[in-house]
């Protein structure tokens, strides 16, 4: 099953200290700290949240200033909206990001070291890194009454991701050496997991959310047709049944969708009263960047995403306004081209990728030859404004696995031809460039339509690749229809692209990067191929992170990511043009506002209050 663009990244280890394999795998120094602009200084955060144990039920208590209670915060999202409300369906950021207000898992990321905290989960411990016990919260209810229990956590791990329902992102990533975890009940509020070898990143993934079994369970029994289609945009929000602080009250197609508080959440504050603060949790559909701007301008909406040309003008009269900036740091994301290396035929024996194409495509010398013609520092200028930083690895510019030896290069013209020259291309009349049998160099450049700034990369990378001879017929077209192309019918040539990475785990884009990977782009693979015509490199890449996921010992993970970079950087089947800056706007009257670079401005929803005064 192919799915794409969601790599929701929030993961790693507990409160008490990480034991064997888990603890070995997080370096001493303090690589994740960051230094936040808030005031000119830099954000205080609050100590972790505490378990607190009031008339026999486990709560998680919130160290975070005590807030006023009711109020509505208004966001956005641009474009089309959620596709749906089920955590484990999700294909996109907003789906996930808002099926995220309505499900908790066992644990979430720490947004000041990354650190794996319990949500669900009242604390885990492991003796051998392969056998996990998890014990849960005594009394966290789901909204309808039941008991949050052993239960539904046995039942989403082994009848929803382990049995392949949905989106299989999890399930990919918890294979070791071919064998999936086993989950078990050891009583009603406890969960033993069992894995065949110590894995790094197991911890990081269960933070992925919990289904109500009582609910599911008659869906599961029904098939992937109709557990596709179940909390769908189509459901009645009465008919949720939710574990995290926010539920549905209302979606409206192309205008809104309204979250409303969830009274029996399980998160407290120092009071002992509980969370979250906000009444509601609004978000706005908006068609594009403009109109969001134009919203916020207006007060329509109350946090925004800034970018390049906005920054200037906003921080000027940032004083005597009611909003502040902050400053959060290189993004977690991505923006790269694509290059499509598919050799094969699709069932009806047509190639995917027109044979002609296929011998540039798959010329190591022409896909370097493009990477040296981009101008990624007129990229960085002109449409980031200066608030991005040039890409050429695959991993997040602030993660701790970085290669730091990966230093890139600018624009040059000369090196290109030079490289095209090598591999017998040539410029035939009117400067264009022909293969060595004399084709003329021509293909598709696709992107989707709506997105302004991956829009306008387009526009320039057509100018930068036409300045060497070559015809890109450049075409932004409809988001799905993209991602059908991508993961499906795989009729593509060329995209300009964006993906969600983690700082702190490789193994999350695993998907990417392993060659039967669901996000396996550049040489993708339907369901239904058994041939294994992987690439060299493609083989040492599913090496590598076999390996590496095994391995236990920081320094030597970091060893070989260190090497799955520079491959991707030597053979450029992905080639990376820059991570922006993330700059965030929202009302100063919102409160317990603590900006992470790991996790952005919001992630502490429940915490977050409204003040007028």
């Amino acid at each position: 099953m192919k799915r794409i663009f969601y790599l929701i990244l929030f993961i790693l280890i507990a409160l008490v200290c990480l034991k064997l394999c888990i603890r070995q795998d997080i370096p001493t120094e303090d690589v994740y700290k960051h230094d936040v602009i808030k005031d000119n200084g830099v954000v205080n955060f609050p100590k972790d949240p505490v378990n607190v144990v009031l008339m026999g039920k486990d709560y998680l208590q919130s160290q975070a200033p005590v807030g006023k209670y009711g109020g509505e915060l208004i966001s956005s999202t641009i474009g089309e909206g959620p596709k749906t409300f089920n955590p484990f369906t999700s294909k996109d950021s907003t789906s996930s990001s808002m099926a995220g207000l309505m499900f908790d898992g066992l644990f979430t990321t720490d947004p000041k070291d990354g650190r794996v905290i319990p949500k669900l989960a009242k604390s885990y411990e492991t003796k051998d890194g392969m056998t996990y016990i998890v014990k849960l919260r005594h009394g966290a209810i789901w909204s309808d009454g039941f008991p949050i229990t052993a239960d539904d956590v046995v039942f989403t791990w082994n009848n929803i991701i382990l049995a392949g329902l949905g989106n299989t992102s999890i399930r990919d990533m918890v294979v070791i050496d071919g064998k999936l975890p086993k989950v078990y009940k050891v009583d009603d509020y406890t969960v033993k997991f069992v894995i065949s070898k110590p894995f790094s990143p197991f911890l990081r993934l269960l933070s992925t959310q919990i289904a109500p079994k009582h609910i599911f369970a008659p869906v599961v029994k029904q098939g992937a047709k109709v557990f596709d289609s179940f909390y769908s945009t189509n459901t009645n929000p009465s008919d949720f049944v939710v574990s995290g602080p926010f539920k549905l009250k209302e979606y409206k197609a192309a205008q809104r969708v309204v979250f409303e508080r969830n009274p029996d959440y399980y998160m407290i504050n120092k009071q002992n009263k509980k969370l979250p603060y906000l009444d509601k949790v609004v978000y706005l559909i908006v068609g594009d960047l403009n109109n969001e701007i134009l919203k916020f301008e207006a007060k329509e909406i109350d946090v925004i995403g800034l970018r390049g040309s906005n920054v200037a003008p906003y921080k000027s009269k940032e004083a005597k306004s009611d909003y502040r900036i902050y400053n959060i740091g290189p993004d977690t994301g991505t923006m790269f081209l694509v290059v499509n290396l598919n050799k094969r035929k699709s069932l009806d024996t047509n190639y995917y990728v027109q044979p002609e194409k296929q011998f540039w495509f798959n010329d190591k010398n022409f896909r370097t030859a493009i990477d040296y013609a981009i101008d990624r520092k007129s990229m960085v200028q002109n449409i980031a404004n200066g608030l991005a930083k040039p890409l050429f690895t695959a991993e997040s510019l602030n993660s701790i696995f970085l290669n730091k030896n990966i230093k890139g290069h600018g624009r040059d013209l000369n090196k290109s031809r030079a490289l095209l020259k090598a591999s017998g291309f040539h410029i035939g009349k009117n400067d264009k460039l022909y293969d060595k049998y004399n084709n003329r160099v021509e293909f598709d450049l696709l992107t989707n339509a709506g997105n302004t700034e991956r829009e306008a990369l387009g526009v320039m990378i057509k100018q930068d690749l036409e300045d060497l001879g070559m015809r890109v017929n450049y075409k932004p077209i409809e988001f799905n229809s993209l991602v059908n192309k991508m993961t499906t019918t795989l009729d593509w040539d060329m995209i300009i692209m964006g993906l969600t990475g983690s700082p702190l785990e490789p193994h999350d884009g695993k998907n990417v990067w392993y060659s039967n990977g669901s996000l396996h782009l550049f040489n993708q693979r339907t369901g239904d191929e058994t041939v294994d015509d992987r690439l060299e490199f493609e083989k040492r890449l599913d090496e590598i992170f076999d390996k590496a996921a095994l391995e236990t010992d920081f320094s030597k993970r970091k060893i070989l990511y260190d090497e799955y970079q520079q491959i991707i950087y030597d053979e450029k089947p992905i080639i990376y043009l820059y991570s922006p800056v993330r700059i965030v706007a929202i009302r100063k009257k919102f409160k317990n506002i603590f900006p992470s670079p790991l996790a952005g401005v919001t992630y502490n929803i429940e915490e977050i209050y409204e003040d007028k005064n």
